[in-house]
């Protein structure tokens, strides 16, 4: 049976990239090598089981977020810009 929370930091990277109208073609630099992008982990809660990463394209910086174990993708404007930053890692 295959576990709900299995995902991958290109997946989640990507749906958090597609709310600010990114694509891969923006990606700058990356921490993340190309296996660790692709590998499937436990996104549920419980633990964080995702590599530490930072991602930047031209306009913002993507970087893990965690809540009580649950990991997702959140990212910040790369130049300022006046928009505050919503907190991050709650519910």
């Amino acid at each position: 049976m295959r576990d709900p929370n299995a995902t991958t930091w290109d997946a989640l990277i990507s749906a958090e990239m597609d709310k600010h109208s990114e694509t891969w073609a923006d990606v700058e630099a990356c921490t993340l090598s190309r296996d660790q992008l692709f590998k499937s982990f436990d996104a549920g809660f419980g633990g964080t089981c995702g590599e530490p990463f930072t991602l930047w394209t031209d306009c913002r910086v993507y970087f893990p977020v965690q809540y009580d174990g649950a990991e997702w993708v959140g990212s910040a404007p790369r130049n300022p810009n006046g928009i505050p930053t919503p907190h991050v890692g709650g519910g």
